[in-house]
């Protein structure tokens, strides 16, 4: 992965609603290759795409931003955090860029943003239209959604502790609670992670950001229909060694989205773009090669 001062460093800013919002692009000015928007995890950041970023910048102008309560971006405390508006982030971005059509790729959280994307394009009502979407490991149907301890912790109304007790250490043993048996996290890299929580005081609002999960089974009619009723492409790339939605993950969507594409890789756990690189991007390639053969 890229050094955290160099990804620092390629950071550009936008305001969206009073809040400075971090975003990163490949594009060169003379660039005319297809979009390809990145959306993140939790409780992690757009740094976790630079491991794939030269392998995907060679075929598609790159956009990502840290969203709000994430990495580089403000945090505030006093506000209540929403898929929704972090949806709007995505559209803010890209009508900064003025981009008009884009490919997603999308981890955990941002599995969520992306199917509200997805809904919004079904509706009509989205100002960019979407080409295709590839999902990582996520809680794309809140029923398979195992949450970890420390999640359900921040549910209470003791929540706030989640940033209080938080360290870096308890940091790390979740983290390998949830990579595959042999590609676990250097600790450069859980270093580099840790950090990007601090910023702008973010271990308090971990537990505010974990929203997410209840709005799940709130939206759920709307953000499973929108990935049974796209017409857009769609696959999911999942390791299945994630006890959070791993194989169970993989085998349920297989079974509930109509034509469904899937790959499974068996060793490896939730993130695995930071896991296996090469594997996930040549899945990823593979399914763009599948639909654009033209552009491979």
């Amino acid at each position: 992965m890229k050094p955290l001062k160099q990804w620092r460093d390629d950071a550009q800013y936008f305001t969206a609603n009073g809040a400075r919002i971090a975003y990163w692009t490949s594009k060169r000015p003379d660039d005319e290759k297809p979009w390809l928007l990145l959306i993140h995890g939790y409780p992690t950041s757009s740094w976790d795409w630079s491991g794939l970023w030269p392998g995907l910048k060679n075929r598609f102008n790159l956009a990502a931003l840290d969203m709000l309560g994430f990495g580089l971006s403000d945090k505030p405390r006093a506000i209540r955090y929403a898929i929704a508006d972090q949806a709007d982030l995505q559209e803010a971005l890209l009508a900064q860029l003025g981009v008009g059509e884009a490919h997603l790729f999308a981890h955990d959280y941002g599995d969520t943003v992306a199917q509200e994307l997805l809904a919004r394009d079904h509706e009509g009502i989205l100002s960019f239209s979407i080409k295709s979407v590839c999902f990582l490991n996520g809680g794309l149907f809140p029923e398979q959604h195992r949450a970890r301890p420390i999640q359900k912790l921040g549910l209470t109304p003791l929540g706030g502790l989640i940033g209080l007790l938080m360290t870096r250490a308890k940091f790390r043993d979740t983290f390998d609670g949830i990579f595959g048996p042999n590609t676990k996290a250097p600790d450069a890299e859980i270093d580099a992670h840790w950090a990007l929580i601090n910023e702008n005081g973010g271990r308090g609002v971990l537990h505010k950001l974990l929203r997410y999960i209840p709005e799940r089974r709130a939206f759920r009619e709307r953000w499973v229909g929108a990935l049974k009723d796209t017409s857009v492409p769609l696959r999911l790339i999942n390791g299945g060694a994630d006890p959070v939605s791993g194989r169970h993950l993989y085998d349920y969507y297989r079974d509930q989205v109509p034509n469904a594409d899937a790959a499974l890789f068996d060793d490896i756990g939730h993130y695995p773009h930071t896991e296996a690189p090469e594997r996930t991007l040549s899945a990823f390639l593979d399914f763009h090669k599948k639909h654009w053969p033209e552009s491979a």
